[in-house]
């Protein structure tokens, strides 16, 4: 049994949760500066260029890339040999997440209730989804989601007869009624299976996947390119301004399902989905 304290998890948290807010990971910067170079549209390019001098100002002088620093959350992958000490560990994330906002100067942005609409004031409680693995490994990724994009998420109950066609029309569909408004060129997650909270955690869960990669099935993996291919074709283009790049990924993970259901979840990340990882 390894023993973790409280507070190294509240220290980590609070540094991810600035790193999460100030660093476009490498793999998003990276497509965007692939997908500048391909960009039909001078307009299109100029935006996509202005987004990736944005990342660099916000890397370089330590500032959040974007007003918006999002509902916090939390996906915890935890080996059943870990034992937390000194401290609950919702508690000590929550902590983490309060230091961070505060220390690195984040827009604080979760309400207490969704009905009444006082704001907390220090951005907690976070979302936070736990993973039980073997061993005794602790890693943490943080993942702030601003609701430009949250928003225009979107999940429907198919039947298993709609099939892939099925799939595809409610994805493209989804994303043309996005339109600009959350901020492309958009990174796409879909979860596919399960139940229906099943389906919406593993298309946020997707966003975490690098760009470029793809699924290890390939029937998944074809549906990805071939999603990818039809939602550049939309015209939507970077900031809703019309171009040929509207996404930079499509991520499809899938689970077991019911022999009547076809589950499918489509949660949209914004040109800055943010995310930092780290292991105790």
């Amino acid at each position: 049994m390894r023993e973790i304290k409280a507070t190294e998890i509240t220290q980590l948290v609070e540094k991810l949760c600035i790193e999460a807010c100030y660093v476009l990971s490498d793999d998003i910067y990276c497509g965007l500066k692939q997908r500048s170079a391909a960009e039909k549209s001078p307009l299109g390019k100029q935006i996509i260029d202005t987004i990736v001098e944005n990342a660099d100002i916000a890397r370089n002088e330590r500032c959040p890339i974007c007003q918006d620093t999002g509902m916090t959350v939390v996906f915890v992958e935890m080996g059943q040999e870990v034992h937390v000490t000194e401290g609950f560990i919702e508690d000590a994330i929550n902590q983490g997440v309060r230091q961070g906002y505060t220390k690195g100067y984040l827009r604080k942005s979760v309400v207490k209730d969704p009905i009444d609409r006082v704001n907390t004031g220090d951005n907690t409680p976070a979302i936070i989804h736990y993973e039980i693995v073997k061993g005794d490994t602790f890693r943490i990724i943080v993942s702030p989601k601003g609701f430009g994009s949250e928003n225009k998420s979107g999940l429907k109950m198919l039947t298993p007869s709609a099939g892939i066609p099925g799939i595809k029309k409610f994805i493209i569909d989804t994303i043309a009624t996005a339109g600009g408004n959350p901020c492309p060129p958009i990174i796409v997650g879909v979860g596919i299976g399960g139940t229906m909270e099943r389906a919406a955690y593993l298309s946020k869960k997707a966003l975490l996947r690098p760009v470029g990669s793809h699924s290890e099935n390939e029937t998944v993996a074809r549906l990805e390119n071939e999603l990818l291919e039809e939602i550049n074709r939309l015209g939507i283009g970077p900031c809703g301004f019309g171009g040929t790049t509207t996404a930079l990924a499509v991520n499809i993970l899938t689970n077991a399902t019911h022999i009547a259901g076809l589950p499918v979840s489509v949660n949209i990340g914004c040109h800055a989905t943010r995310h930092a990882e780290g292991e105790l």
